[in-house]
């Protein structure tokens, strides 16, 4: 059926950019996949999360093998959801209403939104900071300009001039469109792993070889300790890229074939997250030897530089790399998951413009002001929100319909997809069972209730939140749909 039937049939349900992509525009091929991992793997966050590993008491090879464990497990959901992007050419809200329903699609879509929005905010800050540490190497009036803003605040006016310019840049590419994302995913494929080798290399010789920066040993004192750190460090892993595990499909709609999507994100998922965060535990042990001091945030460590041109040159890098994850991780998603609240007047720049609006009011500087506690607590609280959504997905596309989904259903108001009201019961009873178990962990987590107060069985499934829900919810969603 031709995109103007389908927009006859539910101009509710239906616009431009949510339309299944026609397969003669399907170009992205097993080397573009390859390169939006390696691109998106190349960021700040990657690295600070490796090096809070090592900061948490990790040697290097037990870092590194965790990150590769992680990447491994959530690489097995990101190509089971990219199928269906591929196969008909949808987005992830379309993609979710086989399960959820026509209109209960926009429950998971908004809960994906709201933690891309999170990402969004923190990258954008993370970028705009670079540009304020490199332009106040060569104007250092821009660290003194007077204070506009409440102390309550916790921001600087020079650190917020950056900030703000970096978020007009962002929203600068989303006003140019999804094909300017992939001609700077390309160029950041090639510039980037350049920058990170060099840094490699200087940690390296600075370091005094390699020898003794990986001599480092463990911190854990008993085989217990390291166990109880490993787990949670794993599902924060996993938690990572949990968010891109969900909304796949709307890179894998423009696949050529399913070997490219497959291919491309087998060969270059793992592999670059691990190579990546490598460099990380590397520079960040060097600074030991280097400094005496554990430097795990690669911008306070550009900051000791004393060549003015070599900290441009980190911070540019640094800036271009934000961007290009910012743009494909973080606007992408939300774009469409907002679009999909209302097709007919929220288009995918409109969805783009939202999410940069929501990344500014959360006050992105004050999330990152604890960056090891941020992350844990961060990734595997989303985790424990997102695992549930993907087993259900998962479960229904592969186990209950067989990987056949009738595309011009998915965009009727009624029809085979709405279930009761346009909302799949099932689906959301799946979603708050996996839900329900890792609250009272995530509560004594944040100091809320107190640890004596939940069996420490309970509090401690919190620690494979991603897990628990992903199995919890997709097992019980199977079960209620094959009796109903």
């Amino acid at each position: 059926m031709t995109d103007e039937s389908l927009k006859e049939q539910s101009s509710k349900l239906y616009s431009e950019d949510l339309a299944p992509v026609e397969q003669s525009k399907r170009s992205w091929n097993t080397w573009n996949y390859a390169a939006l991992w390696i691109s998106m793997s190349l960021c700040i966050p990657t690295y600070m999360l490796a090096s809070s590993l090592i900061g948490g008491g990790m040697n290097w090879w037990q870092a590194i093998l965790t990150i590769f464990i992680g990447n491994t497990v959530v690489l097995i959901p990101m190509i089971l959801n990219g199928h269906a992007g591929a196969k008909y050419g949808i987005p992830f809200p379309v993609f979710a209403r086989a399960s959820f329903g026509v209109l209960g699609a926009n429950i998971p879509a908004v809960l994906r939104a709201i933690v891309a929005c999170g990402w969004f905010g923190i990258q954008t800050w993370i970028g705009g900071y670079a540009l304020y540490l490199m332009l106040n190497l060569w104007f250092p009036s821009l660290g003194t300009l007077p204070q506009i803003f409440p102390n309550s605040f916790g921001l600087q006016t020079g650190p917020a001039i950056t900030f703000f310019a970096f978020w007009l840049i962002n929203m600068f590419v989303v006003y140019l469109g999804v094909d300017s994302i992939k001609k700077l995913l390309v160029f950041k494929a090639f510039f980037l792993p350049i920058a990170a080798l060099a840094l490699l290399f200087w940690a390296i010789s600075a370091g005094h070889g390699l020898g003794p920066i990986l001599s480092q040993p463990s911190k854990f004192a008993t085989n217990t300790d390291f166990w109880n750190y490993f787990f949670p460090a794993l599902t924060g892993m996993v938690g990572f890229w949990a968010t891109l595990s969900l909304n796949i499909p709307d890179f894998t709609r423009y696949a050529k074939s399913q070997r490219a999507q497959i291919m491309g994100q087998a060969i270059a998922l793992p592999a670059s997250m691990t190579l990546f965060s490598f460099i990380g535990v590397v520079v960040t042990s060097a600074t030991l030897i280097i400094y005496g001091e554990t430097i795990w945030d690669p911008l306070v460590l550009a900051g000791k530089f004393e060549s003015k041109m070599l900290v441009s040159v980190a911070m540019i890098a640094v800036t271009i790399s934000t961007l290009a994850t910012n743009i494909a991780a973080n606007i992408v998603s939300p774009a469409n998951d907002f679009a999909n609240l209302s097709p007919s007047k929220i288009s995918f720049k409109t969805g783009g413009y939202i999410t940069g609006i929501i990344g500014l009011l959360i006050f992105p500087w004050k999330l990152i002001a604890d960056p090891t506690g941020y992350i844990f607590t961060w990734l595997i609280a989303y985790s424990s929100l997102l695992g549930p959504i993907g087993g259900i997905m998962i479960a229904d596309y592969y186990f209950i319909r067989k990987q056949n989904l009738n595309v011009n259903e998915l965009y009727k108001l009624k029809g085979l997809y709405t279930f009761k009201n346009g909302f799949n019961k099932f689906a959301i009873i799946a979603l708050l069972l996996g839900i329900v178990p890792n609250i009272p962990g995530f509560l004594t987590t944040i100091g809320s209730i107190d640890k004596d107060a939940v069996w420490h069985w309970v509090s401690q499934l919190y620690n494979y939140a991603w897990f628990v829900g992903f199995f919890v919810s997709g097992i019980t969603y199977m079960l209620m749909m094959k009796k109903r």
